[in-house]
């Protein structure tokens, strides 16, 4: 009986080990030759492979010691950028009052204040423009940016103000643009917002639904005042109401003090509606309708604008393009419970 060997040949019992062992010696030398090709295969697969490797380590490791420049160069500079800074000529410096006003916003007291002084200071400035984009904010961010530039003013008598409004300048920002000389607006902004809210939420009835107790323990009789999960007492609601009533007085004394009888006798004015630019242009609540540009070139007569506004770092700007700001935001508006000048 035949069998099949390694060697691929038949062990054939009819056929003589001589005859056998003949073919065997050719055998084995193509199978050597083939060995040996399939052994350079396999090495130069091996030898590619391992410049591949080393191609893609060095890409990595460039690309980590870049990642680590960049982290050292971010981290190194301030938070706030650079200026537009003077100029040495006849300039207008602008000062923008963009977003929420607020102690942890670029448009935060620190942030108006420092750069209102420096363009009060600017030699060359002949104007300072207050350019405002803001739903309004804090009122103790706006009553520290109104006093600055009443003080600034009382400095610099021949330095004017401007407030200039865009698509909003409601409540706190309304509070700022108050203190300028003059206040102008395009005829679809929105101006006005003179009053004071306060917000929150209340659980008690999901609480009850939810079968959970609440406990607090305090020392003070009003140390847990208008509490969400408790609630609400008529004499701590009247308390609150006196508080945002006072807040409201002051907005209005600051608003009569900055406009005076340029305000039209009309009651409607402080109680928080908001008006367009033609409407607050009638109200007496702006001066007249123009841009930044029209005011630096017509009222001015310094048609170069230079910023005076200090600009985010890169660092506040990546994290701003990541959403940081906008979390920021909606824990701000819709977690804290705070009272605002809207």
């Amino acid at each position: 009986m035949s069998e099949w060997n390694s060697s691929g040949d038949w062990n054939d019992p009819a056929k003589s080990a001589p005859e056998r062992e003949t073919a065997r010696p050719e055998q084995a030398a193509g199978s050597a030759v083939t060995d040996s090709r399939v052994l350079e295969k396999l090495v130069g697969a091996l030898t590619a492979e391992q410049r591949r490797s080393r191609r893609w380590g060095i890409f990595f490791k460039l690309l980590t010691f870049a990642y680590l420049i960049a982290l050292l160069f971010l981290f190194r500079v301030p938070l706030t950028g650079g200026l537009d800074g003077d100029r040495a000529t006849a300039h207008t410096a602008v000062v923008e009052v963009n977003g929420a006003i607020a102690s942890d916003t670029h448009a935060s007291a620190d942030n108006l204040v420092g750069a209102l002084r420096r363009a009060f200071e600017a030699e060359n400035a002949r104007a300072v423009v207050l350019r405002i984009n803001s739903p309004g904010g804090s009122p103790v961010q706006a009553g520290y940016v109104y006093d600055e530039i009443v003080r600034l003013r009382e400095q610099h008598p021949g330095k004017k103000v401007y407030a200039v409004i865009s698509d909003i300048g409601a409540s706190g920002a309304y509070y700022i643009a108050a203190a300028a000389d003059e206040i102008y607006a395009n005829r679809a902004s929105l101006v006005g917002s003179i009053g004071v809210v306060s917000g929150g939420f209340g659980f008690t009835g999901l609480m009850d639904k939810a079968g959970v107790e609440r406990r607090l323990y305090t020392a003070g009789e009003n140390k847990a005042f208008l509490d969400p999960f408790s609630p609400e007492e008529p004499q701590e609601v009247a308390f609150w109401e006196s508080v945002l009533e006072n807040t409201h007085d002051q907005f209005i004394e600051y608003v009569r003090k900055g406009r005076g009888d340029r305000l039209a006798d009309d009651e409607r004015l402080f109680s928080g509606l908001v008006w367009t630019g033609e409407q607050a242009l009638e109200l007496g609540l702006v001066d007249g309708l123009g841009s930044t540009s029209w005011v630096a070139r017509e009222l001015v007569g310094a048609e170069d604008i230079v910023d005076y506004t200090p600009q985010p770092s890169p660092f506040r700007q990546f994290t701003d393009a990541l959403g940081v700001s906008i979390v920021g935001a909606l824990r701000t508006e819709m977690v804290e419970s705070r009272y605002d000048l809207r």
